[in-house]
């Protein structure tokens, strides 16, 4: 084998795509910033994203840090799992340099959205639907919600799948918690949900067809994908205080559409190609 040869085999081991790297940097933060709150709770405060403390204490660079933290390793797990599967196909469609830029900006965003829409309208029946002030945001959703938005726009009819199981398995127990706040029955529930995600995590990294149907996957097409996991959960949020952080989704899919009708305008003909080729 020529050194070259060599070369070429060595390199191509690191040549790890963008995406491979934020899911990386993902999962080493995610140890890092729980080791950190372990030992002092106090570090939350400069990690996660908080309105108040943006507005007050000019806490900017939790805008980034908030986007490479996880409240738990389900959060985790389903964040990064929908990035490998977005990230890898927006990356080949953009590039490796867009790719990043477009990633983190839509992240940054996504925080900016969160921050300023609980600020101002956070408040009474507003609470609801944008936040309070006072509530941590963290995660990488914001930012996958952008390569939700950019697919939306050149690739509408790809089929996609949302997994829909550990959603609603969260949305139950969280409306149960409201109604039922002293049952006992609660702690049950809690260990079952837990189970059920680990056996959809389990489900999702072992491919196999069957074993999948528990996650209760649905197939659409990405136009429709925003619709039905940005909506419902609007909706929902009036009624039962949700730990997801809709204005951020929304934030980050702004971002999207407005790269993605970027992209179509100016590259007309590679646009064309690629909607046709992922029909």
């Amino acid at each position: 084998m020529s050194e070259m040869h060599k070369f070429r085999r060595v390199r191509g081991l690191f040549n790890f795509n963008i995406t491979s790297i934020l899911i990386s940097l993902n999962a080493i933060c995610f140890v890092l910033f729980f080791a950190l709150i372990y030992f002092n709770p106090d570090f939350i405060n400069y990690l996660a994203l908080s309105p108040l403390r943006i507005i007050n204490n000019f806490y900017f660079w939790t805008f980034l840090t908030s986007m490479f933290m996880h409240a738990g390793f389900a959060h985790l797990f389903f964040n990064m799992i929908s990035l490998f599967f977005l990230g890898t196909l927006v990356e080949k469609i953009i590039g490796r340099k867009r790719f990043i830029w477009f990633y983190l900006i839509s992240g940054i965003f996504a925080g900016l959205m969160f921050v300023l829409s609980s600020v101002f309208f956070g408040y009474g029946i507003g609470e609801k639907i944008f936040g309070n002030p006072s509530i941590l945001g963290v995660g990488a959703s914001g930012a996958i919600f952008g390569l939700v938005g950019i697919l939306t726009i050149l690739i509408p009819k790809k089929k996609v799948y949302l997994i829909l199981g550990p959603l609603l398995a969260i949305i139950i127990q969280t409306i149960l918690e409201s109604l039922l706040p002293s049952s006992s029955f609660l702690n049950i529930l809690s260990v079952l949900i837990n189970f059920y995600i680990i056996l959809s995590v389990f489900s999702v990294i072992s491919l196999n067809s069957k074993l999948q149907k528990i996650t209760l996957h649905v197939g659409m097409p990405f136009w429709v994908l925003p619709i039905v996991s940005i909506i419902p959960l609007m909706i929902i949020g009036l009624f039962v205080d949700l730990p997801i952080g809709n204005t951020a989704h929304l934030g980050g899919f702004i971002v999207g559409l407005i790269y993605g009708i970027y992209l179509k305008k100016k590259y007309k003909n590679k646009s064309r190609y690629i909607n046709n080729y992922f029909r």
